[in-house]
């Protein structure tokens, strides 16, 4: 696991994180950005999955 896939991961625990807060304080907001950093996160995991292989494939 490289360091885009690792922060990725991290960012979409944060966003939860952050989803279920605001779901159980009713602010929706913070709701809101959980699920934008969910996202990201997902983009970022993605990314260093993607850049693992092709460095894979590079040798």
């Amino acid at each position: 696991m490289n360091q885009d896939q690792i922060k990725g991961v991290a960012l979409k625990a944060k966003g939860k994180l952050n989803e279920a807060v605001g779901k159980a304080t009713g602010n929706r907001s913070q709701e809101l950005k959980g699920g934008l950093q969910q996202a990201a996160g997902g983009i970022r995991q993605t990314f260093g999955k993607a850049k693992a292989r092709i460095r894979k494939s590079l040798g």
